[in-house]
């Protein structure tokens, strides 16, 4: 068995995450140290004092907490404490890899790169070849308690709810036209596809207009682009989940929205939006044990899930969600979720109408969504991916 060395105290949903996979580790009989990046100093002399094993420790992180350059994981040469100490990272990244090229440029030696989405790792092989891939490990989700059944969806509090933050679109505006009107028609040229067609990928839209623009383009400046290019993902992913709530609140649906930015939503019928305060992750699972419907919306993952799908479920909500390829291949439509699509995201209303007045209905999807959650996505059983993983 390993000693296993974990992050919180940045990312605080990256550190709850890591903390469940902890869990799951330590039962299995590892030996776990969850690292405070908010109180670096100690922690590190704890780590050496008591903790580090040579040949023996692992690091298990999210968005490469602990490889950003900080000052404490690096020796006195200015190496890397991983490679001097040759210990392996397995890193899951939670966002696509376009946003990380810095980081990836200078990855330790004993760097493994776990995507959420297949597209992703297809990324990774095409750009990064020389780094270690996989496995593809998709989110998973927390079941708040475990030892309670859940409240039965007709004496739920909150009839939808969306948790997650928003951003107004227009704030990526001054990245679209910085340049000239050649490269703000450009860039919205691409925008103007994503949405028209929702099941591309950003990379995949980048490259066809690329083509189209330029003609041939070779691999290293095709690589330089896409690392230009989060601005498009960012307007697109909101522009979709801010559209998403938009269709029930002004279809006089009542949605409870927890998370940043909401205010800044315009809606025809704002009395229907109702704005909550921010929430931690543990707060966020205690308001999907009340509510009958959760609202995901994908971060434009086309062949991923997110952590919203199954802890909806796993806390006795109906999750309703668009799909990915991963999605399509695990969820049944009116059976264990209910899916809409971001083609016609107007018949969001009627499927949210249909289902609140059939809470029968509704409480035998939540059960079988319940069921399939906690059958193969929790964070547990992504803990025994990583458990073999690490013990090749």
């Amino acid at each position: 068995m390993k000693k296993i060395m974990f992050f919180e105290g940045d990312i605080e949903t990256q550190g709850y995450f890591s903390n469940r996979i902890a869990e799951a580790m330590q039962k299995m009989g590892h030996q776990v140290f969850v690292y405070d990046l908010s109180k670096p100093w100690s922690s590190t002399e704890k780590f050496f004092r008591t903790f580090f094993e040579k040949g023996n420790t692992v690091l298990i992180n999210f968005n490469f907490h602990g490889m950003s350059g900080e000052d404490y994981f690096l020796d006195e040469n200015g190496r890397s404490m991983w490679d001097a100490l040759e210990i392996p990272s397995y890193n899951i990244v939670v966002d696509h890899p376009m946003y990380y090229h810095h980081f990836l440029e200078k990855v330790p030696k004993g760097y493994h790169h776990i995507s959420i989405d297949r597209n992703h790792e297809k990324y990774m092989r095409r750009f990064f070849p020389e780094i270690e891939n996989g496995p593809f490990l998709p989110l998973a989700g927390t079941e708040l308690y475990p030892d309670k059944s859940n409240v039965p969806i007709e004496y739920r509090k909150y009839d939808v709810i969306m948790v997650g933050n928003y951003c107004v679109p227009d704030t990526f505006k001054k990245y679209i036209t910085r340049i000239d009107d050649e490269y703000t028609e450009f860039y919205y040229g691409m925008i103007d596809d994503l949405l028209a067609n929702p099941w591309k990928t950003v990379e995949e839209v980048a490259e066809s207009h690329l083509i189209d623009e330029l003609g041939e383009v070779p691999e290293v400046e095709l690589k330089k682009t896409m690392a230009a290019l989060t601005f498009i993902d960012l307007y697109v992913r909101y522009t979709i989940r801010g559209r998403a709530v938009q269709e029930l609140a002004d279809a006089g649906i009542r949605v409870h929205v927890f998370g940043d930015g909401w205010d800044l939503l315009p809606c025809k019928k704002e009395e229907n939006l109702i704005l909550m305060n921010n929430l931690d992750s543990a707060g966020c699972l205690k308001k999907l044990c009340q509510t009958k419907i959760s609202l995901n919306v994908m971060p434009w993952f086309k062949d991923g899930a997110h952590d919203r799908i199954f802890n909806s479920m796993l806390n006795g909500a109906v999750c309703l969600t668009d799909s990915s390829v991963y999605l399509d291949s695990i969820l049944h439509d009116n059976v264990d979720c209910s899916i809409y699509s971001l083609s016609r995201m107007d018949k969001l209303p009627e499927i949210v109408t249909g289902l609140l007045e059939n809470p029968i209905h509704m409480q035998e999807i939540a059960d079988q969504g319940y069921a399939m959650a906690k059958g193969a996505h929790t964070w547990a059983h992504r803990a025994g991916v990583l458990h073999d993983l690490i013990e090749k």
